[in-house]
């Protein structure tokens, strides 16, 4: 991905961006949430075993991090960092570069097969009429805003809390080959989505900060069009969703790695307003869901086999197949593990659980 972002570039003679968000470049927000991560993971902690006792709070702050922050949990903080990061703001400006390399739309294209599934109509149509168009548009804003902090809190989580660091890799692996095969799918079928395409399908929704999101994203790609403003970034591609993309692939790896019923169900649920929210507001078609949904699976199963995970019970299930830092493994057999490390996220054998917020 870096090295496409780079040739791109140099090509098209456009300098590389990062990408500002609230709270600054990327370059400095994924270290400020590991430090955050660092301090919930070893002060509260600390003050427990010390039971309040300031005067042993930094002996027992040492033995925890000496227990936890070790050179192969370091190693996997580092190497998933920069491979995100690395991987992101590549996404990020091939994005940008869209509307140069390929400016050819295919959204009526996708709007035909979206009437064809739904018998003539459009899912926003539907999901206006059944659902209204006021307190289920901030409802479901609420809900696809969210993704933005889910994604990298969520890669945070698994680097620096995972029990077995294999998860780590797993996880990190899988969300940096879903970013890339999404920006493979924007250039193997450039569209805008259904807003910016038909806009008057959406005019009568309440307003809410996917409508502010939606005027920027448009204001920044006519910018990049229409050259006025060299730091804007062109953000709007369709095909594949990649909201759905990361989002079911963050709730099948919670699936396989934690053992609390209502975590996975969650997720699970969140997956599926999710999917609701990208076909209300208009970011998707049906077909960018369906794609992204395969760019997640895909993903997930490739990350699993690059990190020495083996699959139980025809996929419902999987194990680590080591719970030292080396990885991938070699492929062990059952009788070759020590005991404690195989098992399953199934009920009669329930996988350990990353020992923070992803798995309490």
């Amino acid at each position: 991905m870096g090295l496409t972002a780079v040739v791109t570039s140099i090509v098209l003679g456009q300098s590389l961006k990062d990408p500002d968000g609230s709270l600054g470049p990327s370059w400095f927000r994924l270290p400020m949430m590991v430090l955050g991560a660092f301090v919930i993971d070893v002060v509260p902690r600390s003050l427990w075993r010390s039971r309040r006792r300031l005067t042993s709070f930094p002996s027992q702050a040492k033995a925890i991090i000496d227990e936890h922050w070790t050179r192969e949990r370091i190693a996997l903080v580092v190497i998933g960092l920069v491979s995100f990061y690395i991987t992101y703001v590549s996404y990020r400006n091939l994005k940008n570069f869209l509307p140069r390399v390929n400016p050819t739309m295919h959204d009526i294209a996708l709007d035909h097969i979206d009437k064809f599934l739904m018998f003539g109509s459009t899912p926003a149509v539907v999901l206006h009429a059944v659902l209204g168009q006021d307190v289920a548009a901030h409802v479901l804003a609420t809900v696809y805003l969210l993704f933005l902090p889910v994604s990298p809190v969520s890669l945070i989580v698994y680097l620096v809390w995972s029990r077995n660091i294999s998860w780590g890799y797993w996880y990190a692996t899988a969300q940096c080959l879903a970013w890339m095969f999404g920006t493979i799918s924007y250039y193997l079928l450039p569209t805008l989505g259904p807003n910016f395409a038909f806009p008057f399908r959406y005019r009568d929704l309440e307003p809410t900060q996917v409508t502010s999101l939606l005027q920027s994203l448009y204001n920044a790609r006519m910018s990049v069009i229409h050259p006025g403003n060299s730091d804007a970034i062109q953000s709007v591609a369709g095909f594949a969703s990649l909201h759905v993309g990361i989002i079911l692939t963050l709730a099948l790896i919670v699936q396989y790695t934690v053992r609390h019923v209502w975590l996975r169900r969650l997720m699970w649920v969140y997956f599926a307003l999710t999917v609701v929210s990208t076909l209300y507001f208009g970011w998707h078609y049906i077909s960018d869901d369906i794609a992204g949904a395969g760019i997640a699976w895909l993903s997930v199963w490739l990350g699993a086999k690059a990190t020495g995970q083996k699959f139980d019970r025809h996929g419902r299930a999987s194990h680590p197949t080591t719970s030292t830092a080396r990885v991938p493994a070699h492929e062990l057999e059952d009788d070759d593990l020590e005991e404690g490390d195989v098992t399953s996220t199934t009920p009669d054998s329930p996988l350990p659980s990353p020992s923070g917020p992803s798995a309490s």
